[in-house]
């Protein structure tokens, strides 16, 4: 009969155990975070800084992606299967446009 109990010790590494409950503030934080993330790449659409525009706005755009995937998609309370699994992800995005920049610097401009 003790074969139907359930091990419930946090530290037996079952996923189904960890929950992890995050507070309104938390929430409202990175709420606020994110407008004004917003408010920084409209107010850096009106600047001119010549080459570095699409940066900057990449750099913000970036940043506000982080938080959402970290605290909306609960990725930072998340097992480390989780975690891996978004890593690979952007590992596999990065290595795409790694792929794509290399052929587009690679073909011969202007000489066709």
């Amino acid at each position: 009969m003790s074969e139907h109990f359930e091990n419930h010790d946090p530290d037996s590494g079952h996923a189904e155990s960890e929950h992890h409950i995050v507070g309104p503030a938390t929430y409202a934080i990175i709420f606020v975070a994110l407008l004004i993330g917003t408010a920084l790449t409209i107010g850096a659409s009106y600047l001119d800084m010549g080459p570095w525009n699409p940066v900057i706005a990449i750099a913000i755009a970036v940043t506000k992606a982080t938080l959402v995937v970290l605290f909306f998609m609960h990725i930072k309370y998340s097992s480390k299967l989780m975690k891996l699994t978004v890593g690979a992800g952007l590992f596999t995005f990065l290595v795409l446009v790694g792929m794509s920049l290399s052929d587009y610097l690679s073909r011969a401009w202007g000489q066709w």
